[in-house]
């Protein structure tokens, strides 16, 4: 019988001729408190991810407990994704706009990186459906803490 990982694996980042590379990947707050889907979190996350420059981020999706997003490296070789992603916690905790009692992140998180252009759109409009899954709200744009900081086209 398999046992369920208790940590995700990280694969490296694969390089195949001149394809994109776009990771997607989920974050989650510790202890899984609902503190991601308000104005001044989602405030504080864009500019953290603006000032942490090795990745570009593409389209996300907060949740009350979790986030997801898309992401590729700003340079060949991509620098390693676990210091990026460890950087932008990092300063939007320190910059979080509410008191907490507790760490904001979990330690780890989940990447997947996109092998095809229609995986890559078919994980988007899966994640898009995200609040409306979870009954958050009943269309998705109503949901107001999604959205894209820079444009992750495909290229084949």
């Amino acid at each position: 019988m398999l046992r369920p990982r208790k940590h995700p694996t990280h694969q490296p980042i694969r390089y195949r001729n001149n394809r994109s590379i776009i990771l997607h990947i989920t974050v989650c707050a510790k202890f899984r408190f609902h503190i991601l889907d308000n104005d001044p979190a989602h405030n504080c996350l864009i500019e953290s991810w603006k000032v942490a420059t090795s990745y570009r981020v593409g389209q996300y999706v907060l949740m009350p407990d979790h986030l997801h997003l898309f992401c590729s490296p700003n340079s060949y070789p991509a620098p390693p994704l676990s210091k990026w992603i460890s950087f932008w916690k990092s300063i939007s905790a320190s910059n979080w706009p509410l008191k907490l009692n507790h760490k904001l992140w979990l330690r780890d998180y989940w990447d997947t990186q996109m092998r095809s252009r229609e995986q890559y759109r078919d994980k988007w409009s899966y994640i898009l459906l995200n609040p409306v899954r979870a009954g958050l709200v009943d269309d998705t744009t109503k949901w107001k803490y999604k959205g894209i900081i820079e444009c992750l086209e495909w290229h084949d």
